[in-house]
């Protein structure tokens, strides 16, 4: 005999997950949010290039508007003017060149700050933090004066010294905090096979720091690129200039021509964007793997 209740939860039909639906609809709608800043985030990206493809009748015409065709000239006139190839070597020579400075000079002096756990090494990494707070305008005099005075300016030596001396507390204060969480038991094993401390560093502590340095690069590569006031400041000879200097030619006194300069600032983001989508699976992998370190 069938009872009461049941019968009825049978009329009723399935019963619905109101937990699920909740759960879910959080989901979409914070997948609709990151999804709307992205957009939000990427609009001047589209409107750079939407207009970077107009001629100037059309930009003047209607400027929010899409380009009736994509019109090349204004891509072949920018790399005719600013010199592209040379200037876009000399920024991948600058930026590898501190990305290499600062990943060794920061982990060198990171293992010894984050290992000697005492007031001075605490001091030395909150002077380090607070490097990174300091603004870029208040550095420019006092480095201009030291390298003059060195005979560093203009020279590709100079702008590498420059933004390594920069970007140094940055790697600090990044492989600080990491090296600390690696076990000391991996030193004292290193150190019972009659390793010295160098040894200990390069063959123990190294391998580990892949994850940081990974990250790291990353910072680095982009502050380095996109960086205008140290190049503008340190070189004058054309044939070093960055890709942001060679931009920033299409910026007049009077006026800019939007039909250079929109292309010419893609151009210059281009090998930037490139070299991410090439490393970026190794980044990734190396932001990972400090999980299972």
């Amino acid at each position: 005999m069938t009872s009461t209740a049941d019968t009825h939860a049978a009329a009723s039909g399935p019963s619905l997950d109101w937990d699920l639906i909740r759960r879910k609809t959080k989901s979409y709608f914070a997948h609709g949010l990151v999804l709307l800043l992205v957009a939000i985030m990427l609009l001047p990206l589209f409107y750079m290039v939407m207009m970077s493809f107009k001629t100037s009748t059309e930009i003047a015409n209607d400027p929010l508007g899409l380009p009736a065709s994509l019109y090349w000239g204004n891509y072949m006139e920018a790399l005719s003017s600013m010199g592209y190839a040379r200037s876009v070597l000399n920024s991948m020579g600058i930026t590898v060149s501190v990305i290499l400075v600062v990943v060794l000079a920061g982990a060198m002096a990171a293992y010894p700050l984050a290992r000697l756990q005492n007031r001075v090494s605490r001091i030395i990494v909150m002077i380090m933090a607070l490097g990174l707070a300091t603004p870029n305008f208040v550095t420019i005099t006092p480095i201009y004066v030291i390298f003059r005075d060195l005979g560093l300016l203009d020279s590709c030596l100079g702008i590498v010294l420059a933004f390594a001396a920069l970007k140094l507390p940055l790697a600090v204060f990044f492989y600080t905090g990491f090296i600390a969480a690696i076990p000391v038991e991996l030193e004292e094993a290193a150190r019972l096979d009659n390793c010295n401390n160098w040894q200990v560093f390069w063959h123990v502590i190294r391998p580990l720091l892949a994850p940081v340095t990974a990250t790291l690069s990353l910072f680095v590569m982009i502050m380095v690129w996109n960086d205008f006031i140290y190049p503008l400041l340190l070189l004058t000879d054309k044939d070093k200039l960055t890709v942001m200097i060679a931009v920033y030619k299409f910026v007049g006194n009077t006026g800019i021509d939007p039909t250079k300069l929109f292309p010419a600032a893609v151009l210059g983001s281009l090998p930037l964007l490139v070299m991410f989508a090439v490393f970026q699976r190794k980044i990734m992998a190396g932001a990972t793997a400090g999980a299972v370190k």
